[in-house]
Parts: structure tokens; C-alpha cells; sequence
């Protein structure tokens, strides 16, 4: 645990006089002369309004804007008041792992309850208490289908490709062969699955909605991996899950993805939340830990790690990961975040996040943005562009606006629940207005 007042001299000597120390220096005595740092060019310290000043300057340099319509990956939602005041409370504003029960049954609890919110949005037997972020996620749960005999991986090339590189670097660090599936107008084929998967195949992992907002045939998918012995990972967008199938309702054997939907803001990318959910006979595969709920010797109801990090112990030999933290304040902002929308909540930002979408298409498909795949999708879809898609992203932004995300010429659109009828009419206008 790290220290936040820093030691008084008094107290750095009575500390070194208790372990036979005369100064600091002796403690870096073990560390060669010519490889020491002798001085650190630094600045001279700031008073805390110095601080604030230069911050608040910094961050007069971001574009705001006023209405978003990109995603590909970070969504901005609605976030109610209540989840940053229950989560800004001091008892729960830590990130570190609640090793001793005793002391720590509120945050356990918080992550118990985080496990069973997921295990219940993803349809699957169990969850861990959250990886760093989707892609981790992903990756890890490729490594949790490896066995003997089976260490080869399949994934789709409708993923996002950030997700990908990630799962190609965990997969050449242990010399593992991946094979990335080409798709057929932004699907994946089952038949052309079938016929990828070898004998060493051990997992196919798949995106819905994929990259391009498309939902893929999950279950169908399902059907010709479990065939062959394979187990198959999908990647989802939670809010999604209040209106689509779930993993477990389509016979996912592993579902992944990023919890930043659930009540986390952008944030310039970070601190994210990757959550991991699977089949119960996966359960001691999964990476991280897993909070249980079990009784005292008096009976009473008591929180526990029922699964610790191998990594951490005296068992790390067996750990086929290296998480050797956990996300518990970003898994408790999303379990707040669920608490507080409830089934009818979520159900209604997806409904009008894809509603909103399905307006958007129609409309920019009158202004000569026709969309490039046919298949049903949910709140993102890819168009082409009659004009140069960066300079349209310069005039837009301009106005305020940030529009979808140019991908090789074209553009990749959003909308969430925020991008109400209003926001979506400036955006078109603006559009005629600029192109």
C-alpha cells in the first residue's frame, strides 16, 4: 500500500535507527555508484492553486462538443447524478484488491453484487471482479480456451481492430498461431468457419454488434464451433444486451467486453472496465478473482475472494495470466449505474440508441451517405461519403460537432441515447450546409 503524507525527518530517522540504517542512501547500498541518479532535473514544487492554474490551462486546450456521433468502442451515455455520489464516497474511492475479508466486507460485497449484475446482463453462470479493460478482456479470455493439444485461435475480422492487435500481442508472446476469419459483407459465414477450425482450433472469438455496428449470427456461429469441439468467445456492448440476445441464451461459452457503457465517462480513455462472464465449467479458468457469498461461524452472511489471483500466491506457477489488479472501482461505478437505470432504464437507452440510429441512416442516406452492409444492426452503421470524409470531419467539428469515425474513406456512426431528434436535425443541416 502506498503512503500519501510523506514521512517527517524525525520519522524517516527513527525509522531508519529500527532497521540499523544511518540514511537513505544505505538503503540503495546493494545498487553500483556509477548506476545511481545522482540529481533529477525536476521543477521546483507548485503551491496547490499553481496546480489548479496550469491544469485548468491544460485543459482549455480540449475540443468540447457539443453533440457526439462517434463510438467504435467509447460510447457517451447518460450518467445519473446518484452513481458518481455513491462511488465518490471515501470507503469505496480505492482501486486496491480486499484481501482481508474481515475488514473489507462493503467492498466485497460491492464487487459480489457487480459479479451477479453481469452474470444476469450476459446470461452466463459466473463473472470475475473485472480485468483492466475489453480488450485485456478479450485476450485473456482467448488464453482460458488453450489446452494441450489446442493452442491455436480464431477470430473474426469484423472485431475492432484495436481488440485484435491486443489479442495478437498476448498471442505471440506465448507462441500462439491466430488466424483471423475473413467476413462476407461485414458477417461472419458459419460454413466458412466450419471450414477454418483444425484439429488444434481451440476457441473462435466473434464481436456483436461487430466493428460496424452489424449483429452477427451468434448463435448460429455457436452451433458450428460447439460441432467441432471449440469454444466460442463473443465480445458484446452491455446496453446492447437489454434488447438482443444474451450469450448464455445463444450458448456463448465465454462472453467479453468493455464496461465503459455502464455509467463510465470517456475520459480521454481511461480508467476502463473489461468484464469477463463464462460457463460454470470455465469458472476456474477465468483470470483475476471471483467474490463469494458464504456465512460466518455465527451464521451471519460474509463476503469472501473465493478465487484469488494465482499470479499474486505461492501458486502463480499455475496462473495462465499476469492481472495482478483489478478494476473494483470502475466494476462498482457500473454496478451503481445498473442499479440506478434497472432493467426498464437500460432497456430504454438501447431502445433509443438504436432508435436514433435507425433515423440517422435513413435521413443520411437522402444526403447521399448510403450504407455499405445491408445487415440489421444496433446503434452504429458504416457510410460512404460523397466528399473527402476528413474534410467534412473539420467542417463539422468547427460547428461543434463530432461526427462518425472515418475508416478507409468512409464513416462509421453512432448514436446513443443522447443524440436526441434535435441533435441529429442540426447535424443533418449542418451537413447540407458544409457539403
Amino acid at each position: 500500500m502506498g503512503r500519501y503524507i510523506p514521512d517527517t525527518p524525525l520519522e524517516q530517522e527513527m525509522m531508519l535507527k529500527e532497521i540499523g540504517l544511518h540514511s537513505i542512501d544505505d538503503l540503495y547500498s546493494m545498487v553500483p555508484e556509477e548506476a545511481r541518479v545522482k540529481d533529477l532535473d525536476l521543477p521546483e514544487g507548485l503551491s496547490e492553486y499553481e496546480v489548479s492554474e496550469q491544469i485548468r490551462k491544460l485543459a482549455s486546450e480540449n475540443k468540447v462538443y457539443d453533440s457526439i456521433f462517434r463510438g467504435a468502442g467509447a460510447y457517451k451515455h447518460y450518467i445519473p447524478a446518484i452513481v458518481k455520489t455513491v462511488t465518490s464516497k471515501e470507503e469505496f474511492l480505492t482501486a486496491y484488491t480486499p484481501y482481508q475479508a474481515e475488514i473489507s466486507q462493503g467492498v466485497l460485497q460491492s464487487i459480489f453484487e457487480y459479479q451477479t449484475q453481469m452474470c444476469e446482463l450476459t446470461g452466463l453462470d459466473v463473472s470475475n471482479a473485472s480485468v483492466y479493460d475489453g480488450a485485456v478482456a478479450a485476450a485473456e479470455a482467448v488464453f482460458m480456451t488453450l489446452e494441450r493439444g489446442k493452442d491455436e485461435a480464431i477470430v473474426a475480422d469484423t472485431i475492432h481492430p484495436e481488440v485484435l492487435n491486443v489479442i495478437r500481442t498476448y498471442c505471440e508472446s506465448r507462441s500462439v498461431k491466430l488466424t483471423v476469419l475473413a467476413s462476407k459483407q461485414g458477417l461472419i459465414d458459419p460454413e466458412t468457419l466450419k471450414e477454418a477450425i483444425s484439429e488444434k482450433t481451440a476457441c473462435f472469438y466473434v464481436q456483436s454488434p461487430n466493428y460496424y455496428g452489424l449483429i452477427e449470427d451468434v448463435e448460429e456461429l455457436a452451433k458450428a464451433v460447439h460441432e467441432k469441439k471449440v469454444r466460442i468467445i463473443e465480445g458484446v456492448n452491455p446496453i446492447s444486451l437489454a434488447l438482443l440476445k444474451s450469450p448464455g441464451e445463444m450458448d456463448v461459452d465465454i462472453a467479453v467486453g468493455e464496461g465503459q457503457p455502464l455509467g463510465l465517462p470517456i475520459s480521454f480513455g481511461g480508467p476502463y472496465l473489461g468484464f469477463m462472464t463464462c460457463k460454470k465449467e470455465l469458472m476456474r479458468r477465468l483470470p483475476g478473482r471471483i467474490v463469494g457469498e458464504t456465512t460466518d461461524h455465527e451464521g451471519r452472511r460474509a463476503y469472501v475472494l473465493t478465487l484469488q489471483a494465482r499470479e499474486q500466491h505461492i501458486r502463480r506457477e499455475k496462473a495462465s495470466s499476469n492481472i495482478c489488479s483489478n478494476e473494483a472501482l470502475c466494476a462498482m461505478t457500473a454496478s451503481v449505474y445498473l442499479a440506478a437505470m434497472g432493467p426498464q432504464g437500460l432497456c430504454r437507452a438501447a431502445q433509443s440508441s438504436m432508435d436514433h440510429a435507425h433515423y440517422l441512416c435513413r435521413e443520411l442516406d437522402k444526403l447521399g451517405f448510403h450504407r455499405v452492409h445491408q445487415g440489421e444492426f444496433f446503434n452504429e452503421f458504416l457510410t460512404d461519403c460523397p466528399i473527402d470524409p476528413k474534410i467534412l470531419e473539420e467542417k463539422l467539428s468547427a460547428r461543434g460537432i463530432l461526427m462518425g469515425l472515418p475508416v478507409d474513406g468512409k464513416i462509421l456512426w453512432c448514436t446513443t441515447e443522447l443524440n436526441t431528434s434535435e441533435k441529429i436535425e442540426e447535424l443533418l443541416t449542418s451537413i447540407k450546409e458544409v457539403c
